[in-house]
C-alpha cells in the first residue's frame, strides 16, 4: 500500500542496482568498441600492407561517428528534459518526459515527472483553498453586510435580536481565521503543549455539548470554516471506566475530538448517530478514543490519504444535508495535534461506517 521510495524502486530500474543499459556500461562499451576497430584495422593494415595513416584516419572515422551516435543518444532526453524543467519553472506542469528508457537518465525522467505531478497536485490544492477561502469568507461578510446596511438604512432597529445576528456572522469569521492559524501552526513546526490531568467524562461531554451547540446556532445559516449545520445526527459518549482520567493538552485535544465529530456528522446519513468512545490506554494516563459513524466510510484505498491538508474525500456527493467538505484541513489539524503529543491516528476497521482511532501515550515513562 505504501507509495515510498522502496515502492517506486520496485516499479522500475533499481536505482543503486546494476542496469543492463547503463550509461556506465555504454561508455564502457564505446571504449572497447574503439579499441577493438582500431586493433582489427591496424591488423588488416599489416597483412594487406595498407599505410598506416590510411588505418589511423579509418579508426578516428570510425570512432568519431560511433561516439556521436552515443552522445547523441545522451544528450537528446537531456535536452527533453531541460525543456520540460524550463516549463515547470514557468508554471506549466503539463508537461512529462518520456520514460522509455533503462539507464540513469530513465530514472530521472521519472523523477522529473512525479516532481512534476506534486507540483501540479499542490497548485491545484493552492487554488482550492484559495477558492474555499473565498466562498466562506464571502458568506458571512455579505450577512453582516446586510445586517449593518439595514441598520444604517433605518430599515431595522440595532435591538439584541439582530445584533446576534451579527454576532453570528462574526463569529463565523473567527472561526475562519482560526481555522488559517492552525494552518499556519502546521507550517511552522511544533507548538508547546500544556498538558495536564483531567477527568475524561465531563471533559468530552462538554465537548460534545459544545458541539451540538454550535450546530444549532449554525443552522439556517451556510457551513462556514468547515464547520456543520447538521442538527438531525445524535452524538452520543461511552467512557469507561466513568472515572477514567487522562493526561494530555486538553486545547489541543478538543481540537482532535471537535474535528473528528465534525467530519463524523458531516458524512453521517439523515438522524445517524455518532459516537465517541474512551478507554485507558497501555501505559498510565494515556488515552484511547475512538469516533465512529454510520456514514459510507472510507475506501480502505484512501486511508493514507484523509489526514492530508486540502484532502475533501472521495465521496463524490455530500451525504445528508450541511455536508459540504469543507476546507479540508480538519483531519489534517486534528493530526498535527496528536502528533504533537506523540500520539497515533488512523482511520481503523469497522463494520459499519467510519471509525477514527486516536491514541495518546499520556505521562512520559520518567514521570510515570
Amino acid at each position: 500500500m505504501s507509495d515510498g521510495p522502496a515502492a517506486r524502486r520496485g516499479q522500475g530500474q533499481p536505482w543503486g542496482g546494476v542496469r543492463p543499459f547503463s550509461i556506465k556500461t555504454k561508455l564502457g562499451a564505446l571504449v572497447v568498441i574503439a579499441v577493438l576497430i582500431t586493433t582489427g584495422l591496424s591488423m588488416i593494415a599489416v597483412h594487406t600492407k595498407t599505410e598506416l595513416r590510411f588505418i589511423m584516419v579509418f579508426s578516428m572515422i570510425a570512432t568519431l561517428l560511433i561516439t556521436q551516435f552515443v552522445a547523441h543518444s545522451l544528450t537528446a532526453p537531456l535536452d527533453e528534459m531541460n525543456a520540460v524543467a524550463r516549463s515547470i519553472s514557468h508554471g506549466d506542469y503539463t508537461r512529462r518526459v518520456r520514460e522509455n528508457r533503462r539507464d540513469e537518465l530513465g530514472d530521472l525522467a521519472q523523477t522529473i515527472n512525479r516532481m512534476a505531478d506534486e507540483l501540479a497536485a499542490q497548485d491545484q490544492q493552492r487554488k482550492e483553498l484559495v477558492a474555499n477561502v473565498s466562498h466562506e469568507l464571502r458568506t458571512p461578510i455579505a450577512g453582516l453586510r446586510a445586517v449593518l446596511e439595514n441598520i444604517v438604512d433605518g430599515v431595522t432597529e440595532a435591538d439584541p435580536e439582530t445584533m446576534r445576528t451579527a454576532l453570528k456572522q462574526t463569529e463565523r469569521l473567527g472561526r475562519l481565521v482560526e481555522t488559517l492559524l492552525d494552518l499556519s501552526r502546521l507550517d511552522n513546526g511544533v507548538v508547546p503543549l500544556k498538558t495536564r490531568r483531567f477527568e475524561v467524562w465531563p471533559y468530552l461531554a462538554g465537548v460534545l455539548k459544545e458541539a451540538n451547540m454550535v450546530a444549532s446556532v449554525r443552522a439556517g445559516i451556510a457551513s462556514g470554516s468547515g464547520g456543520h449545520t447538521r442538527t438531525d445526527v445524535h452524538l452520543s459518549l461511552d467512557v469507561s471506566p466513568p472515572e477514567l482520567t487522562a493526561h494530555a493538552d486538553p486545547e489541543r485535544l478538543h481540537q482532535v475530538v471537535a474535528n473528528l465529530i465534525d467530519n463524523a456528522v458531516k458524512h453521517s446519513p439523515p438522524h445517524g448517530r455518532v459516537t465517541v468512545k474512551a478507554r485507558r490506554g497501555p501505559q498510565p494516563e494515556s488515552l484511547e478514543l475512538e469516533v465512529l459513524d454510520e456514514g459510507p466510510g472510507i475506501p480502505r484505498s484512501e486511508w493514507h490519504r484523509v489526514f492530508e491538508r486540502f484532502n475533501r474525500g472521495a465521496v463524490s456527493r455530500p451525504h445528508g444535508p450541511g455536508s459540504d467538505g469543507g476546507t479540508g484541513l480538519g483531519l489534517a489539524i486534528a493530526r498535527w495535534a496528536v502528533d504533537l503529543h506523540g500520539g497515533r491516528i488512523g482511520v481503523a476497521e469497522s463494520e459499519r461506517g467510519c471509525r477514527i482511532l486516536v491514541t495518546l501515550p499520556g505521562l512520559p515513562s520518567s514521570s510515570s
